[in-house]
């Protein structure tokens, strides 16, 4: 599956549309990026009921605002619009594999309710 370019117009949709979403934040400036970008897109290929997101920082900085994210590359995991991770730097293929198995095995159930009790005690 290829990547999805995401923008101001169709980041909500993507990520409230999919029940798993994976977003890489990256610029072209940017040598880590450079080198993670191939791991990103082979991986992608083994996993097609995950839809692989890319956000350049550059055009979309109102994008990288919002996230609060301050070091490219930077991952950022949906599962169900619920960030279940989010993390600088570039991984190796195996590892990337390995952190897309992990967050397809949680239990969102459990997830939603640790969400609602920690909003609940926030406010």
């Amino acid at each position: 599956m290829a990547t999805v370019e995401l923008t101001q117009e169709n980041l909500e949709d993507t990520i409230n549309d999919n029940d798993f979403v994976i977003i890489d934040f990256w610029a072209p400036w940017c040598g880590p990026c450079k080198s993670f970008g191939p791991i990103y897109e082979e991986v992608s290929e083994k996993f097609p009921d995950i839809v692989f997101a890319k956000v350049n920082t550059e055009q979309e900085q109102e994008i990288a605002g919002h996230f609060q994210i301050r070091s490219i590359p930077t991952l950022m995991i949906f599962r169900e619009q619920v960030v279940i991770f989010s993390n600088p730097g570039a991984m190796q293929a195996s590892q990337f594999e390995e952190l897309l198995t992990k967050a397809g095995e949680l239990d969102m159930a459990q997830v939603h309710k640790e969400v609602a009790e920690s909003e609940q005690a926030n406010s």
